[in-house]
């Protein structure tokens, strides 16, 4: 169990997705996005969702991510934020996205 006020800590935003490149030197097939978060500027993920998404799908998408962690390093790329979807049974991965167009970097309450 976790107290409100660790939950309090995590940053979570909306933000738009606005390059999609392929990241080969990956362990697992991955991506890595560019997402634009308005006032927080733009932030570099590697996201393992080859599985359900076309790049063209992802451009210009509006995503939700954990914003305030730490770079992580995969293989040769530093990743800024924790793009989040649900785990499916197959280890697929599904975006969590708000249902109606909203500012980037408008916080998750």
């Amino acid at each position: 169990m976790i107290t409100w006020a660790d939950f309090e800590k995590i940053d979570i935003r909306a933000g738009t997705i606005i390059d999609v490149q392929d990241f080969p030197e990956a362990r697992n097939p991955a991506y890595k996005l560019t997402i634009d978060f308005g006032n927080l500027g733009v932030k570099r993920s590697s996201a393992q969702i080859t599985k359900l998404y076309t790049k063209d799908v992802l451009l210009h998408k509006q995503i939700i991510a954990v914003v305030n962690f730490p770079p992580k390093q995969i293989a040769n790329f530093f990743s800024e934020c924790l793009v989040l979807g649900v785990l499916g049974n197959n280890k697929e991965i599904t975006l969590l996205y708000p249902e109606q167009a909203v500012e980037n970097g408008s916080k998750i309450a």
